[in-house]
């Protein structure tokens, strides 16, 4: 049966129409996806604790899975609720899942310390931003080789699916440090967009960047429901959230009775053992909290993507800004993760400054420290902004392991492995 939500609009990719077989485009979009090497990669990149200490902690791929699943039960969800959807015309689950697959592929080693790593580095060069690193993947570096294949080609709906921001770098009155597109983007944005003029009305503050597809809207709350629930889980196995530590949290937040209530189960999950169980439940009703309203924008016209947007129950929404708010404070804020933060800068930093010297000063004695198809690529550039994005791509792409091994490859005397050269 025909679903008459989507039209060839949302199918057609960059540069004219992909070879298709038994699958529907959107199909083919998470296929090409979770066969791409740089999902496989996810699996040894930080979501919170550094990715191999210990079995049972999230990585980039568990938390992309959870994401995804999460993402196909609000489809599920929303269509058993009837109108206004129905059984020719609904919200297309293989699309949500690839978008919630992809979500994260542009996260570089070292979790968020890493992306805060980078966007320094970046920015006399245009910026350096997780989801906008993502796009540059799905588009040019994915599949990538030298006889010129760049990208996945993706559909105009997978691509507006993973933009969670669409304001360009040179957009912002000062340069921003996260939300943005990079500059040479403005071409997918274009296409995202089948080339309409974005009113002005969108342009001021942080509105062009709230504009999203509803599939966009439902990955971003499903990564929201994931990231706010599992990072609790991951971070009381981890030990880091105690109970003692949870109440001296509280004892200097402002803590109302809605959000004490949501302290106490907490606790009692915690002291009975229970934590994932109930934890498990909130997340189905992080689900039944989400349904579908019509709306009226530039883009409603073109796409049933844009006629409809995704309201989520106020409740729900202040119950995962509480969990993202203690997990913050007391995880992300901990000596622990903040030594691994000073860890990442310095690794980042000194590879960062080694690549510079050798392959755009090339002062004295030029060192090959880059793989040779990445410094060929390099080589190639004719500016330094498109040798430093070169860079940026080679380390955003390095998993937590193959970067601290390069890392001391390069620097530790006593390291002389050289089984590892990616």
């Amino acid at each position: 049966m025909t679903n008459r939500f989507y039209t060839a609009f949302d199918s057609e990719t960059p540069g004219g129409s992909r070879k298709r077989d038994y699958r529907t485009p959107f199909q083919m979009d998470r296929d090409r996806i979770i066969h791409a090497h740089a999902f496989r990669k996810l699996q040894s990149k930080t979501q919170v604790f550094l990715s191999g200490e210990y079995d049972f902690y999230r990585t980039r791929l568990t938390h992309s899975m959870e994401v995804a699943q999460i993402g196909r039960s609000i489809c599920a969800y929303l269509r058993s609720r009837g109108a206004p959807l129905r059984e020719d015309f609904q919200i297309n689950s293989d699309l949500v899942e690839a978008v919630c697959l992809a979500h994260d592929l542009g996260h570089p080693p070292f979790g968020h310390s890493g992306e805060r790593t980078l966007q320094e580095l970046m920015g006399p060069w245009g910026g350096f931003e997780g989801n906008a690193q993502t796009l540059h993947l799905l588009t040019e570096t994915m599949y990538q080789n030298e006889a010129g294949v760049r990208g996945m080609v993706p559909t105009r709906a997978l691509l507006d699916g993973v933009l969670k921001y669409k304001k360009l770098f040179r957009e912002f009155p000062a340069p921003p440090t996260n939300h943005f597109l990079y500059d040479p983007q403005e071409r997918h944005r274009a296409f995202v967009f089948g080339e309409a003029k974005i009113p002005d009305e969108l342009q001021g503050g942080e509105k062009l960047n709230a504009f999203k597809s509803v599939e966009c809207q439902i990955m971003d709350w499903a990564d929201d429901a994931a990231y706010s629930l599992n990072d609790i889980v991951d971070g009381v196995k981890a030990g880091f959230l105690t109970i003692e530590r949870i109440e001296a949290w509280a004892a200097g937040a402002a803590i109302d009775a809605e959000r004490q209530r949501w302290l106490d189960q907490l606790c009692t999950a915690i002291r009975g053992d229970r934590l994932e169980s109930v934890f498990a439940q909130k997340v189905g009703g992080f689900i039944t909290a989400c349904k579908l309203r019509e709306r009226t924008n530039f883009m409603s016209a073109k796409t049933n993507r844009y006629r409809f947007e995704l309201v989520i129950a106020a409740g729900a929404e202040r119950e995962a800004a509480f969990y993202k708010k203690l997990a913050n404070d007391v995880i992300f804020e901990s000596p622990q993760l903040q030594q691994m933060e000073h860890k990442a800068r310095r690794v980042l930093f000194q590879l960062w400054e080694s690549c510079w010297r050798n392959y755009v000063e090339k002062g004295g004695r030029v060192i090959n420290i880059l793989p040779p198809r990445v410094g060929r690529l390099l080589d190639a550039e004719t500016t330094e902004a498109g040798k430093a994005r070169q860079i940026c791509d080679w380390l955003a792409g390095l998993t937590d392991g193959m970067i601290v091994r390069t890392y001391q490859r390069l620097f530790d005397p006593q390291f002389g492995s050289i089984r590892d050269l990616s």
